[in-house]
């Protein structure tokens, strides 16, 4: 229970205990004990005055003077090359007497021809630059790959050599095919269709198919029986059919029907 108190008595406590001795162990020498004093008795012992015994002590008018130690060399500088020794020395003022040589001489306007030259020069261009950057960097137009030098190419204009070989392949196949139905027409196996029969059938097929139509147009808005969407998907089939069939006669003007 919380409220319980113990005695701090104990029947135990009236046993004789053993004490208990804690030996310390041993304490650390190092091995280098002596040697350490030796060296620090032969160090210290010649300067226990201060310094060696015998020293020469300097008399007090030998005092030290400035720059006295500096090494001082013997040859003469010039007060110039003490300046500045890196700068190459200029040469000297001419002499009133000294002539300089005079070049040739000319009756030639100088500035009147720099003027004219000036005015009639050709202002040179500036060089294309593009920017790449919102802070404005500039760079050359011609090194980016944006100036067409392709235009400046040798082959520039002319027709590249596979489109002739094909035009080539192209035209020996046409000449085989028309070789092919030549043959075809002599055995009486094809026959050519006429311009007129051409042109009646292309009427034909555009007649029925206004029919077809005008049908188309007339059915109800709403398909909502079996038989209405059947008629207009079939409407639808046929005038699709015919619609191919008149594409292919009006795209090709020689036509050959086979003949059985």
């Amino acid at each position: 229970m919380a409220g319980t108190m113990y005695p701090p008595e104990s029947i135990y406590n009236l046993i004789p205990r053993e004490e208990v001795k804690f030996e310390k162990p041993p304490r650390y020498m190092s091995r280098f004990r002596e040697q350490v004093k030796l060296e620090k008795q032969t160090n210290k012992a010649p300067n226990k005055t201060m310094g060696p015994a015998k020293v020469e002590v300097p008399s007090p008018e030998k005092y030290l003077h400035k720059h006295s130690k500096e090494v001082k060399s013997t040859a003469k500088k010039c007060f110039f090359d003490s300046v500045d020794e890196f700068k190459p020395r200029k040469p000297r003022v001419p002499p009133k007497s000294d002539k300089p040589l005079m070049g040739i001489h000319t009756k030639k306007d100088f500035v009147k021809t720099n003027a004219i030259e000036s005015i009639m020069a050709v202002p040179r261009k500036p060089q294309p630059i593009y920017v790449d950057t919102k802070k404005g960097d500039k760079h050359l137009m011609e090194k980016s790959g944006l100036v067409p030098k392709y235009l400046k190419k040798k082959d520039y204009g002319q027709t590249p050599e596979y489109l002739l070989q094909r035009q080539e392949e192209v035209k020996r196949a046409q000449e085989e095919y028309d070789k092919y139905v030549q043959e075809c027409m002599k055995q009486g196996a094809m026959k050519q269709l006429s311009g007129e029969e051409r042109k009646s059938i292309l009427e034909g097929l555009k007649r029925n198919w206004d029919d077809l139509h005008h049908q188309y147009q007339g059915l109800s808005v709403i398909t909502d029986t079996t038989p209405k969407k059947y008629r207009k998907e079939r409407l639808e089939l046929e005038m699709k059919h015919l619609e191919r069939d008149i594409d292919l006669i009006e795209r090709y003007k020689t036509i050959y029907i086979a003949s059985n």
